[in-house]
């Protein structure tokens, strides 16, 4: 669909036609160009590009740009990132920190008390935790891996995907738990682990920025991590927080010897120094 200006001409300069032809045809880059590596790459001067922008209505080059982002449903990372930091004209860090503050909120709003204390006690009385992450949230995965493993709970990481992952599968006993990331959609990964674990009996846990989820594609423990609207770069920062509140919460429940664990990896640490002094 055509971008509608405020105002169109009825005529265009040739000179202004190539730059609406470019910009219509390269949406998504234009946001990430500046004014001067747009006039680059069309071969006008940034007066002109500024004389076109406010002939079809816009103030200026930023507002062109911010018209961009409010006609379009951008797609893909590219798409998303671009929707964040145009959203508020332009990236701010401390904005930015701001809606991570957001992600929260609303992560604690819909957190279900019931449900988080559920994952603690499953995790705490598993045989075996095994945790399936893959692309964004695979440094979530081994977050939540390192976490568990410094309190001496046996944790695996299965392969991100193939008949890898199904060896791994192969291996779930129905006194282990399966964690997993199906954040906007559950996976073919997902919906594997969901079958396999309802046959052999086990726990499923799934961290999930879904409120409504399909009977087929619930798992027996849903978390619930809010990363952002549809449009906007999706962040872990909420993930990484419930993360951490698990590995804590866990802590608390194993009580003594959760707190014996960790003073005995402590002792393993002093007993075998890095000569190099790297802990």
């Amino acid at each position: 669909m055509k971008l509608q200006f405020p105002q169109m001409p009825d005529k265009l300069t040739q000179t202004e036609s190539r730059i609406l032809d470019y910009v219509e045809g390269h949406r998504e880059e234009v946001l990430f160009m500046t004014i001067g590596q747009l006039s680059a790459q069309i071969g006008v001067s940034e007066a002109t590009i500024s004389r076109f922008a406010r002939h079809v209505g816009c103030q200026d080059y930023k507002q062109l740009k911010n018209l961009i982002v409010e006609q379009n449903h951008l797609e893909g990372p590219a798409g998303k990132l671009a929707g964040t930091l145009f959203a508020s004209g332009g990236f701010s860090a401390a904005e930015y920190l701001r809606r991570q503050q957001l992600c929260l909120e609303k992560t604690i709003r819909q957190l279900d008390d019931t449900s988080f204390a559920g994952a603690v006690q499953a995790i705490g009385s598993a045989r075996r935790v095994y945790i399936h992450a893959k692309s964004a949230s695979a440094s979530v995965g081994k977050l939540l891996f390192f976490r568990l493993r410094r309190l001496g709970i046996p944790v695996v990481l299965l392969p991100s995907g193939g008949s890898e992952l199904l060896e791994g599968l192969a291996q779930v006993q129905a006194d282990d738990l399966v964690i997993f990331f199906a954040f906007s959609k559950t996976s073919w990964e997902g919906r594997t682990i969901l079958g396999c674990c309802r046959e052999v009996g086990c726990k499923t846990l799934c961290f999930t920025s879904r409120l409504v989820v399909s009977e087929e594609d619930t798992a027996d423990i849903d978390l619930y991590v809010y990363r952002g609207e549809a449009s906007e770069y999706h962040s872990m920062t909420a993930a990484v927080a419930l993360v951490d509140a698990l590995a804590v919460a866990v802590t608390e429940q194993l009580g003594a010897e959760g707190a014996m664990r960790l003073q005995r990896l402590h002792q393993l640490k002093k007993a075998y120094a890095d000569p190099a002094g790297l802990r």
